[in-house]
C-alpha cells in the first residue's frame, strides 16, 4: 500500500512540476517578436554620437538612414547605445550589425538591461560571465539566443571591442514579446495574508512561485504556521533565501530535525528574482533564478499540521509566537502564486480572503540610487570639494569580496600629507599621514569583505578624527600638535590616478574593487549621473549606474566539500581534510583500489579507497592484504557468532550489517574487483531453511539489490540450494541443504558466496527455531574483494588507422583523463574527442613530449610535459589530464606538472558531441602505436579489452609488465609476467612476501642448529640436479656471495659455517673479545686467512648486517653499510666440494682451528635474518619449504623478528594471516569457532578397540550409554555456567563430533 501511495504522490509531483513550467513558459511561446523597428526616434538615446547623421535613431538593424547606423563621438568602453521599450517585455534574442558600407562595427560587447533606465544589470550568458561576440564585418547579421530570456524595459549595448581600422558602429535588433505581471510593493511594515477553505488544501503538498526584488538583505517573503510549531518560512538573510520547514511533532526523531535549505546570493541588488518552492511529501524542490536544490526528507515528514492560512510579506499575527528573530519585506512582489492562486489579483480585487497589512501598492516604486563598480585595481573616481574646508567629512556605501584596497584618499592642505581610509584585511583602517608626526590610526570593523553593502561614515576637524562603520562609531585619540588643518581640493575614491597627472594621491594596498553608492562629500549627495557625464570630476575604468559584483561561490565549484572563497575576479578552494586536491579538489588523493597501492610497493595494511577516484563518492579507510594478488578486506558490525532460538515466521530474527564504507562505496569497490566472496556459516538443529511441504524459504538472507536470496554454502543464485545440494553431498540425499534434513544434532550449511551482484550481505532473517530443541546460529565473515579489473584492463594498437570508440565524454565544468601508455613509436594521439568548435586531445607529440590540447569556446590552448629520457623506451609511462574552471594541467611520472590558467570571465562548458575516440583520430591519422592501459574519465574506468574485441587492428591486453615494474621485486626475486600483471618469484631470494621484501628471520635457543646439507657425500652430487649441487661435484666454487643480519649478546658465537669434503670451510664467527671474524681456509694444508672486525663489541644486542662477497682470492665485507675492507686471501682461491653450511652450533666433530671449534661449540643463541649465499636460502628452506629441501633443524629454532619485538610482530603475522587465510577449506561438520581440536574421537577409538577385542556387544552398549549420559550432564552444566553463545556452541560440537566418531569406530 505504502509503495502504491508513493507512487501516486510522485505522479502529483510530477504533474504539478509540469503544469508550472509549462505557465511560467507561457509567455516564451512564440515570443520572437521584433521590439525595435517600430520603435520611435525618442526610444533611442546614447553616451554621445559622431554626427547628428550618427545618432542612436538610426541603429536600427538593416536601415540605411542617416550615416547608416550609431556611432560614438569618441571610441572608448565608455559608450552606450539604450532603448527603452516603452513597458516591461520579455527578450528572447539580440542582432546586431555594424554601420552600412563602412569599416565600423563591434567585435564584442555587454548586454545591460533594466526596469528603470537606472541601476543596470548585466546579461550573463549560462556558461559564462564573459560579453557576446559581435561582428566580423559591416552587413552580417550575428544573433544571440538569451536563454534565460530578459524581463525588463530598457536595453543598454556597450562595446568592448571593435575593427581596429574603423570606430564603434552598431545596429541592432531586439526580439522578444510583452510580458503581463501583477506586482505588489511591500514597504517593510506591510503583508498579505490568505485565508483558504481547508477542503481545497491537501496537507502534503504545497506549489509556490513568485517573483522579487528589494534593496534590503533581510526580510520574510512568506511564512505558514501550525499549532503544534509546525512551519513553512521563506526568509531573505544577508541576500540570501533560506527555506525553513519545521516539523515541530517532538516524537518524531532527530533525522526530522527542520529542513534549512539555502539558495541565492547578492539578491538585495534591487532586480527581479524567480522563486519556486515545491513540497509533496518528502520530497522538496527549491528553486531560485537558475539553481535549484532537491532535498529528500528521512523519517515520518509527509504531513504537516498548519493552519488554513499563509502570509507574505512579514509575519502579521503578532499573537502567535514565532521561536526566531525577523523583519518583514521591503520590496516589491510579482506574479505571487500559492497552489495556482493568484494571490495579487485577489487583493487587487479586494476580495475577503486577502488580509491587507499596512500600507500596500500595486506599482513597484524605483528607487533612484546610482551605484558605481570598480572594475579593476586601476579604477579611481576623482570628485571636487571646496578647498581649505575646516573641516573633512565623507560618507558612502560599499560591498566588495577583497580583503584590501584603497577606499578613500584626502589631500590636506596647509600640512604635508593625506588622509587615508583603506580595506586591510577586511578590516577598515583610517589613517592620517602628517611630515614630521607619528600617523594617527583608527581600526574599525571586521569581515568587511563578505559582500554586503556597509556603510562608512569620515570626520575629521580640528582634533577630533572618528569613523562610523555600519553605525559603530571608533574615535582616534586626540591629534598631536595644536595646528589646524584643511581639506585639499580633491577626494579619490576607490584608487589613485596615474602619477603622470601630478596627483599627490598614494596607497599602500593598491586600488579597490567593488560597488559604491550614496556617496556624500561634506554632507552633500554626489551626483554620479553628472560624473557619467563628464561634468562633474573624472574617473577610469569605472561602470556607472550598475553594481557589477557577483558571487562567483555561486554555485560551488569546488567539489567533494571543498570551501570556497573568492575575491572580485576569481573564487578558491580550500580542499583541508577533503581528501582531494587540485584547483577544484576534483583530484583524489587517494588510490582506487588495494592493488593500486600494492603495484606502488606499499605492504598489508589499513589505507583509504577512493574506488571511484574524482567521482562523487568519497574514500573509505579499508584493510588491504597484499598476497600475490592484492585483497581488499571490509568489515562489517556483526562478526561475532549469533545464537537465535524461539522465532517462528509471525516472529522472526532479523540481523542487519553495517559495513565500514556506505553502500555506493561498496557497489563501487565490487565493480572494480574482479573477485569478491563472503563467508556465510549457518548451523542448525532441528532448524529449517525450507518449508518442504509448500517451498517457502524459513531463513534467508539479503543483499545489496535488497531482494531475499535463498541459496547458501558457496551455492551458485540457484534459488533454495546450498553447495551440498550441487555436489551431491547433503547429509540426506533428498534434500538440497544439511539443514533440511530436520536433525536434532547440529550440522551447517557454510561456505563462501561469490556472486558479486548480491553482495555483500546486508541481512540475514531466520524464522524456524520455534520448536522444541530448535536452534540456530550464523556467522558472517567479511567482504573480501580481489584485484581490479580495471588497472590491469588494456589495448595494443597495431596500426596507425586503428582505434577504439566510445560514447562522448561529457566532462562540462570539470574533466579529468588517466592512463598508462607504453610505446616504441615516435609520436601519436592517445585520445581525441570534438565538438562543434570545443575538442580535447591528448597525444605524444614527439619522443619526449606530451601535449594536452583543447578548446572551450576562448580559443585552441595546449600544455606539454617535456621529459630528459624518451617516453617511447616500451616503458609504462602515467599520464595524468585535468580541466576545470580554473585551469588546465598536465602530469606525466612524476616529472613535474604543468598548468595553464583559465582565462578570466572565459567560456567555461567543455562541449562535446562526437564520439571518443581512443588510440586514434576521426581522420585515422597520426594514430597511436603501442600499448594503453587503465584508462579513466573522471573517475569511470573505460572496458578497452571488450571493445578491442570486435575492432580490427586493435587487440586486448598488453604484455611486458616486468620492464616496469620488476623493480619492486627487491632482494634478488625475479619479475614474472601473467596475462593481467605480474607477480615476485621469491624462490632464489631469502625473503617472502609479494616483493619479496618480507625478511624470515628465526630466533635460535641454546644449542640449536640449522644444517643445510649440498650432499651426503661427493659421488652422490654428480647426477644431481638441485640448488644445492650446483655447488660441487666436478665444479669448483671461485666465488660466492653471503648476507646475513643478526642479533646477539653472547660471545664466543659462530653465526655461518660452509665445509667442504676436503676439510676446507669458511666461518663468521663472534671471538670472545666481541669482535667480528671471517675465516676463510681454502687449502688444507694452510692454516685460515682472518679477516678480523674488532672496532667494537658486536655482541652489544643491536642488529647488524653482514655482507661477505669473494672472487677467488679477494673477499670485499661489509658491516652495517658503512663499514667496507677488501682483504686479499693467501690460503687459495676455490671452494672443492662443499658439503654442509650450518648456522648455530657445530654438532659433528671437524678439523677447524681453536676460534671456530671454539665458538662452533658454543653455537649461537640470538636472531638470524635473511641468511643468503648466492642462490640458497637456509632458513627459508627450514621455516618455508616449498619443497623437500636438505636441512636439519636441531633444538629451538623459531621463527621471529630481528627487528621489531617478538610479540609484536607476532601479534601482526597473526592478523595479517588472518586476513589472508580467507579461501581455506573449512570442515562441513564443524563451525569456524571450532578452533581447538576434540581429544575424545582418539580416546574413544582406542577405548572402541579395547572393547571390541574383551566383550563386543555388551562393550557397545555399555560405551553408548555412558556417552548419552555425559552428553546430558555437559548440556545442563553448560546451560548454568557458560554465557558465551560461541563457546557453548562450540562445546556442544566437540562433543558431539565425539559421539559421532565412536559410533563410526563401533560399527567399524
Amino acid at each position: 500500500m505504502g509503495s502504491v501511495a508513493g507512487a501516486f504522490l510522485k505522479m502529483l509531483f510530477l504533474l504539478s512540476t509540469h503544469n508550472w513550467s509549462r505557465a511560467e513558459a507561457g509567455n516564451s511561446y512564440d515570443c520572437d517578436d521584433p521590439l525595435v523597428s517600430a520603435l520611435p526616434q525618442v526610444a533611442f538615446s546614447s553616451s554621445s554620437e559622431l554626427s547628428s547623421s550618427h545618432g542612436p535613431g538610426f541603429a536600427r538593424l538593416n536601415r540605411r538612414d542617416g550615416a547608416g547606423g550609431w556611432s560614438p563621438l569618441v571610441s572608448n568602453k565608455y559608450q552606450w547605445l539604450q532603448i527603452d521599450l516603452g513597458e516591461r517585455m520579455e527578450i528572447t534574442s539580440v542582432a546586431t550589425q555594424g554601420g552600412y558600407g563602412s569599416s565600423n562595427w563591434v567585435t564584442s560587447y555587454l548586454l545591460m538591461f533594466s526596469d528603470s533606465g537606472r541601476n543596470w544589470k548585466q546579461y550573463r550568458q549560462e556558461d559564462s560571465m564573459w560579453g557576446f561576440s559581435g561582428n566580423a564585418n559591416a552587413d552580417s547579421v550575428v544573433y544571440y539566443r538569451l536563454q534565460p530570456s530578459i524581463k525588463a524595459r530598457f536595453l543598454r549595448f556597450i562595446p568592448l571591442e571593435w575593427n581596429p581600422k574603423g570606430r564603434i558602429g552598431m545596429r541592432i535588433e531586439v526580439f522578444g514579446c510583452a510580458y503581463r505581471s501583477e506586482v505588489v510593493d511591500l514597504d517593510g511594515k506591510s503583508s498579505l495574508l490568505y485565508r483558504f477553505d481547508q477542503k481545497s488544501l491537501s496537507p502534503i503538498k504545497d506549489i509556490i512561485s513568485l517573483k522579487f526584488k528589494t534593496m534590503q538583505s533581510d526580510g520574510i517573503l512568506l511564512h505558514r504556521a501550525g499549532p503544534s510549531g509546525d512551519h513553512i518560512t521563506l526568509e531573505l538573510r544577508r541576500g540570501k533565501l533560506f527555506l525553513l520547514i519545521n516539523s515541530g511533532d517532538a516524537k518524531l526523531p532527530s533525522t526530522d530535525a527542520p529542513i534549512n535549505l539555502t539558495l541565492g546570493s547578492l539578491l538585495d541588488d534591487q532586480h527581479w528574482h524567480s522563486v519556486l518552492i515545491q513540497r509533496l511529501g518528502k520530497q522538496v524542490n527549491f528553486t531560485v533564478d537558475e539553481h535549484r536544490h532537491r532535498f529528500h526528507a528521512q523519517g515520518e515528514f509527509n504531513y504537516l499540521d498548519l493552519d488554513y492560512e499563509i502570509s507574505f510579506g512579514g509575519i502579521p499575527a503578532p499573537e502567535k509566537s514565532v521561536s526566531f528573530q525577523y523583519k518583514n519585506f521591503h520590496g516589491c512582489l510579482e506574479n505571487l502564486y500559492y497552489n495556482g492562486v493568484d494571490i495579487i489579483g485577489l487583493a487587487k480585487q479586494q476580495k475577503p480572503q486577502i488580509i491587507t497589512t499596512g500600507n500596500v501598492s500595486f506599482s513597484c516604486s524605483q528607487p533612484q540610487w546610482v551605484p558605481l563598480t570598480f572594475l579593476s585595481s586601476r579604477s579611481y573616481l576623482a570628485l571636487p570639494a571646496s578647498p581649505r574646508e575646516e573641516e573633512i567629512s565623507a560618507s558612502f556605501q560599499f560591498r566588495t569580496w577583497n580583503k584590501a584596497g584603497l577606499l578613500l584618499f584626502s589631500e590636506l592642505q596647509l600640512v604635508s600629507g593625506g588622509l587615508l581610509l583603506l580595506l586591510s584585511d577586511g578590516k577598515l583602517k583610517l589613517n592620517l599621514l602628517r611630515q614630521g608626526k607619528l600617523p594617527s590610526d583608527i581600526t574599525a570593523g571586521a569581515g568587511l569583505n563578505d559582500g554586503q553593502w556597509h556603510s562608512i561614515s569620515l570626520s575629521a576637524k580640528r582634533n577630533h578624527l572618528s569613523v562610523v562603520v555600519d553605525g559603530h562609531v571608533t574615535t582616534a585619540s586626540p591629534w598631536l600638535g595644536p595646528e589646524q588643518i584643511y581639506s585639499g581640493g580633491t577626494y579619490y575614491f576607490g584608487g589613485c590616478p596615474d602619477k603622470s597627472f601630478g596627483s599627490k594621491c598614494t596607497s599602500p594596498v593598491g586600488g579597490f574593487q567593488g560597488c559604491m553608492r550614496l556617496i556624500s562629500i561634506s554632507k552633500e549627495m554626489v551626483d554620479l549621473i553628472s560624473v557619467q557625464q563628464g561634468s562633474l570630476g573624472n574617473f577610469s575604468d569605472l561602470q556607472i549606474d550598475s553594481c557589477g559584483i557577483s558571487d562567483r561561490c555561486l554555485p560551488n565549484y569546488c567539489e567533494h566539500g571543498g570551501a570556497c572563497s573568492q575575491s572580485w575576479s576569481v573564487f578558491h578552494c580550500n580542499c583541508t581534510n577533503t581528501g582531494y586536491t587540485g584547483a577544484t579538489c576534483h583530484t583524489s588523493i587517494y588510490e582506487q583500489s588495494c592493488e593500486a597501492y600494492k603495484h606502488k610497493g606499499n605492504t598489508s595494511g589499513f589505507y583509504y579507497i577512493d574506488s571511484d577516484g574524482s567521482g562523487p563518492l568519497g574514500p573509505s579507510l579499508l584493510y588491504c592484504n597484499m598476497t600475490e594478488t592484492a585483497w581488499t578486506i571490509i568489515q562489517h558490525n556483526g562478526s561475532d557468532l549469533t545464537r537465535v532460538r524461539n522465532t517462528d515466521p509471525e516472529n522472526p530474527h532479523t540481523g542487519v550489517f553495517e559495513y565500514v564504507a556506505s553502500m555506493e562505496q561498496l557497489q563501487a569497490t565490487i565493480n572494480r574487483a574482479e573477485h569478491c566472496e563472503q563467508e556465510l556459516a549457518y548451523y542448525c538443529k532441528k532448524s529449517r531453511l525450507v518449508n518442504q511441504e509448500d517451498g517457502t524459504p524459513l531463513s534467508w538472507w539479503v543483499g545489496r539489490t535488497n531482494e531475499t536470496q535463498t541459496y547458501w554454502g558457496g551455492s551458485s543464485p540457484d534459488p533454495q540450494k546450498c553447495a551440498c545440494g550441487l555436489e551431491g553431498s547433503c547429509t540426506d540425499a533428498h534434500y538440497f541443504c544439511n539443514c533440511d534434513a530436520d536433525r536434532s544434532e547440529w550440522t551447517n550449511d557454510t561456505g563462501f558466496l561469490s556472486y558479486k551482484e548480491h553482495l555483500p550481505v546486508t541481512k540475514i532473517v531466520i524464522t524456524d527455531t520455534g520448536r522444541p530443541h530448535s536452534e540456530a546460529a550464523y556467522q558472517l565473515g567479511p567482504l573480501l574483494c580481489r584485484g581490479d579489473r580495471s588497472f590491469w584492463n588494456s589495448a595494443s594498437f597495431n596500426t596507425e588507422a586503428s582505434y577504439l570508440h566510445f560514447p562522448t565524454f561529457h566532462g562540462e565544468l570539470s574533466a579529468d583523463v588517466s592512463f598508462f601508455f607504453k610505446t616504441t613509436a615516435l609520436s601519436g594521439v592517445f585520445l581525441e574527442n570534438l565538438g562543434i568548435t570545443d575538442f580535447i586531445r591528448i597525444e605524444l607529440r614527439s619522443p619526449t613530449t606530451v601535449t594536452f590540447s583543447f578548446d572551450v569556446g576562448n580559443g585552441p590552448l595546449e600544455i606539454s610535459v617535456q621529459s630528459p629520457t624518451h617516453f617511447n623506451d616500451n616503458q609504462w609511462h602515467h599520464v595524468r589530464v585535468e580541466r576545470n574552471m580554473k585551469e588546465a594541467s598536465i602530469q606525466v611520472d612524476q616529472l613535474s606538472p604543468k598548468t595553464q590558467a583559465a582565462p578570466a570571465d572565459g567560456h567555461v562548458l567543455l562541449q562535446l558531441n562526437s564520439q571518443l575516440f581512443v588510440g586514434g583520430t576521426a581522420t585515422r591519422q597520426r594514430g597511436f602505436l603501442g600499448c594503453i592501459r587503465s584508462l579513466q574519465l573522471n573517475g569511470m574506468a573505460l572496458d578497452l579489452e571488450e571493445r578491442a574485441m570486435v575492432t580490427p587492428g586493435v587487440q586486448p591486453g598488453c604484455r611486458g609488465h616486468c620492464g616496469s615494474y620488476g623493480k619492486l621485486c627487491r632482494n634478488g626475486g625475479k619479475c614474472r609476467e601473467k596475462p593481467s600483471g605480474f607477480f615476485c618469484d621469491c624462490s632464489s631470494s631469502a625473503y617472502t612476501g609479494p616483493f619479496c621484501s618480507h625478511e624470515i628471520s628465526a630466533y635460535f635457543g641454546s644449542g640449536s642448529s640449522v644444517i643445510y646439507n649440498f650432499q651426503e657425500n661427493y659421488s652422490l652430487s654428480k647426477n644431481s640436479s638441485s640448488h644445492a649441487a650446483s655447488f660441487h661435484g666436478d665444479m669448483k666454487l671461485s666465488r660466492e656471495m653471503i648476507k646475513f643480519s643478526f642479533r646477539t649478546t653472547r660471545a664466543p658465537s659462530l653465526l655461518l659455517y660452509m665445509s667442504s669434503f676436503y676439510k676446507e670451510y669458511l666461518s663468521v664467527i663472534i671471538a670472545k673479545n666481541g669482535s667480528l671474524q671471517i675465516r676463510y681456509k681454502l687449502n688444507r694444508y694452510q692454516e685460515p686467512d682472518v679477516v678480523n672486525f674488532d672496532f667494537k663489541s658486536m655482541a652489544d644486542g643491536q642488529l647488524h648486517h653482514i655482507k661477505i662477497n669473494r672472487e677467488e682470492g679477494v673477499v670485499f665485507v661489509e658491516i652495517d653499510e658503512n663499514i667496507r675492507r677488501q682483504v686479499h686471501l693467501a690460503s687459495g682461491t676455490e671452494f672443492s666440494a662443499v658439503k654442509s653450511l650450518v648456522l648455530g652450533r657445530i654438532s659433528e666433530h671437524s678439523d677447524v682451528d681453536q676460534e671456530t671449534a671454539l665458538a662452533g661449540a658454543q653455537g649461537f643463541m640470538g636472531c638470524l635474518s635473511a641468511v643468503q649465499l648466492s642462490h640458497v636460502a637456509p632458513l627459508k628452506a627450514a621455516l618455508h619449504p616449498s619443497h623437500p629441501a636438505p636441512v636439519t633443524i636441531t633444538g629451538h629454532v623459531t621463527e621471529s623478528s630481528c627487528v621489531a619485538p617478538a610479540g609484536t610482530d607476532a601479534t601482526s603475522r597473526e592478523r595479517t594471516h588472518s586476513f589472508a587465510d580467507h579461501s581455506g577449506t573449512k570442515d562441513d561438520r564443524e563451525p569456524l569457532t571450532n578452533a581447538i581440536k576434540s581429544d575424545s574421537a582418539v580416546i574413544g577409538g582406542l577405548i572402541a578397540v579395547v572393547i571390541f577385542i574383551l566383550l563386543c556387544i555388551t562393550a557397545i552398549a555399555i560405551r553408548i550409554y555412558q556417552q548419552k549420559r555425559l552428553y546430558k550432564r555437559n548440556e545442563a552444566k553448560r546451560s548454568e555456567n557458560v554465557e558465551s553463545a560461541e563457546a557453548v556452541l562450540k562445546s556442544e560440537l566437540n562433543i558431539q563430533n565425539a559421539v559421532n566418531e565412536n559410533q563410526k569406530e563401533y560399527f567399524f
